[in-house]
């Protein structure tokens, strides 16, 4: 192993050795100038198949570079497909020169990768142009700039043009994110990051307050007036009493009933308005039973209402039934808002006043739930009431919510497909 040292008087010093030299006291290769200045700035101005580059002044692995005037560089025709070529500043120490040149991209293909050796050619981006197909000009959004730029014990970049394999420790300010940030050696990292709950580490994930009040002025939500809680009264402490009493409004429970009939017969009735003659409803044209309970075999059937005064009807769907078709744009989020539910029903007196238990563990909605979020045209209303919800207009409800649930994909399938591309 042998050790040199230079620059001293009647030493040749080769250009190797001053160009690492610079390297170190540059710290990297980029543009002399502030952060987003001029120097060797390439621009479209759609004055044809080429780029303008302005005076700058630069250094290239070590070698200096400077243009005084502002250069004109040609961009090859368009090809077939669309194609990235890339402007750059090209050190080729066999020519000794720095050079502006453009490294053509293939046609289809993503941006062309640069050539940075440590002793043969180097080449320092200046800007991304896009060539479309057909195209005839280059215009200036057709240029995206990547100029890197000089810095000493700290730089300045933008989060794209950060110094590429840099030593850790490496400080600059980052003009995208305005703030200061190092390389660890293995990301860039935020010198001075903002703390917030998110980004604490080692915090409890809850917290048992301790014993404390609140100022009734300060409580939200409170209501207005109170129940009062069960309690009771002496006979005697209560003023204005009747002598005797009419039994109000009430009922008893079927069991609690004593010398019951056995047995009841029908009053007279019948059942006309619904059903004529062979057990047909006539308006249905087919029969009360199914083929022996179930709808398999021939004949015709129908969803069936039941109307406010007890008649029945054919649900019907056909345009020729209808009028004054409009498009209805349902409210996507209160639909996603839905809650099913999980309830008992309450116990109900039958046709024949026994009382009968009410259905447990019942699934479904709550009306006045659906009501509030603004589906009103699900719910029915009896007397001036709520009273059900139509649940065959559900799954006219879901359609919109399955609509922008395929176009949210759609969109996610595009942009991965376009993510993909680009990595490739």
């Amino acid at each position: 192993m042998s050790i040199s040292s230079y620059p001293f008087d009647g030493q040749a010093v080769s250009e190797g050795q001053y160009s690492y030299l610079f390297r170190e006291l540059s710290s990297h290769s980029g543009i002399a100038d502030s952060v987003g200045g001029t120097g060797f700035n390439v621009y479209g101005d759609s004055s044809g198949m080429q780029v303008k580059v302005n005076a700058g002044f630069a250094v290239v692995r070590g070698h200096a570079v400077q243009s005084t005037a502002t250069e004109t560089v040609t961009i090859a025709a368009a090809s077939a497909a669309q194609r990235y070529d890339r402007v750059v500043l090209r050190l080729d120490p066999t020519a000794n020169s720095i050079t502006l040149a453009v490294v053509q991209g293939s046609s289809g293909g993503s941006v062309p990768a640069l050539t940075q050796t440590d002793t043969g050619v180097y080449e320092l981006p200046l800007a991304v142009v896009t060539v479309p197909v057909g195209a005839a000009t280059i215009s200036a959004g057709n240029v995206v700039s990547e100029r890197r730029f000089l810095g000493n014990t700290v730089g300045g970049w933008t989060t794209t043009t950060r110094p590429e394999s840099p030593r850790v420790g490496r400080l600059g300010l980052n003009t995208s994110t305005n703030s200061w940030e190092f390389w660890d050696g293995t990301q860039w990292k935020d010198l001075a990051p903002t703390i917030n709950w998110a980004t604490i580490e080692g915090r409890p994930g809850s917290f048992a307050p301790t014993a404390h009040t609140h100022l009734w002025a300060d409580i939200t939500d409170k209501p207005l007036t109170f129940p009062s809680s069960p309690h009771g009264h002496d006979w005697d402490d209560i003023t204005g009493k009747p002598t005797t009493f009419a039994p109000s409004t009430h009922s008893h429970a079927w069991s609690t009933i004593t010398s019951k009939p056995a047995t009841f017969p029908p009053s007279s009735h019948d059942h006309s308005q619904f059903v004529t003659s062979s057990e047909t409803i006539a308006w249905a044209n087919g029969t009360k039973r199914v083929h022996n309970d179930s709808v398999s075999g021939s004949g015709t059937y129908y969803a069936v209402w039941v109307q406010g005064d007890g008649t029945f009807a054919r649900n019907t769907s056909s345009i020729k039934f209808k009028e004054n078709v409009r498009d209805y744009e349902v409210n996507v989020d209160a639909v996603l808002s839905l809650n099913p539910r999980i309830y008992d029903r309450k116990d109900v007196f039958s046709d024949k006043g026994d009382l009968r238990e009410g259905q447990k563990d019942e699934v479904g909605l709550i009306a006045e739930e659906v009501a509030a979020l603004g589906l009103t045209w699900m719910v029915n209303y009896l007397d001036g009431e709520i009273d059900g919800l139509r649940y065959d207009l559900l799954g006219v409800a879901l359609i919109p919510v399955v609509q922008r649930q395929a176009q949210q994909i759609s969109a996610l399938e595009g942009r991965l497909a376009a993510l993909e591309a680009a990595q490739s």
